[in-house]
């Protein structure tokens, strides 16, 4: 009985493994985000701001709360429930990250923002009570919330995951 091999090839992806070779951007993302918060206590007064161009100031500002410092004034027990979501998330990239082939570079890429960011705005929040804030934009009058590096990375990697589903999720689906 003579056994006839198949001659159909099995295509492998040129880059096997998961995407938590991305961890590195999320260190990084996070070293970057506490370096540039200490160099901003550390040479900015509080909420004094100080122009770099008409559009934008660097200001030293603090916020207890979430996003556009939401329930900044709850007392207190707002600061354990988003350091407890931020792990919850953090938790929730990493395992995203490790079931994700490193393929989905676009995706991982995310992830890793996304974690980096949150991981910045924890540590904030456990060890100082509050997210150091320093970015602040405005026009006309008009101001945006003040920001940081974490944040901008949170943005961005959202940014991404939003480009990965509109242009490259359908083509992961077909194969």
């Amino acid at each position: 009985m003579t056994m006839k091999r198949s001659s159909q090839r099995i295509e492998e992806p040129a880059l096997p493994g998961s995407s938590l070779v991305w961890l590195w951007l999320s260190v990084l993302v996070a070293a970057l985000d506490q370096g540039s918060k200490w160099l901003a206590e550390t040479t900015l007064d509080y909420g004094i701001p100080n122009p770099v161009i008409s559009v934008f100031d660097l200001t030293l500002l603090y916020n207890r709360g979430a996003a556009f410092s939401f329930l900044a004034d709850a007392g207190g027990w707002q600061r354990w429930f988003f350091a407890l979501v931020a792990l919850v998330v953090s938790v929730a990239l990493v395992v995203w990250l490790k079931r994700t082939s490193r393929v989905h570079w676009w995706l991982g890429m995310g992830l890793a923002l996304l974690l980096g960011g949150a991981l910045g705005n924890l540590y904030d929040r456990v060890v100082l009570g509050h997210v150091v804030d320093f970015i602040s934009l405005h026009y006309a009058g008009y101001y945006f919330p003040a920001f940081n590096l974490a944040d901008s990375a949170i943005t961005l990697g959202a940014v991404l995951l939003i480009i990965d589903t509109l242009f490259f999720e359908k083509s992961r689906s077909r194969n």
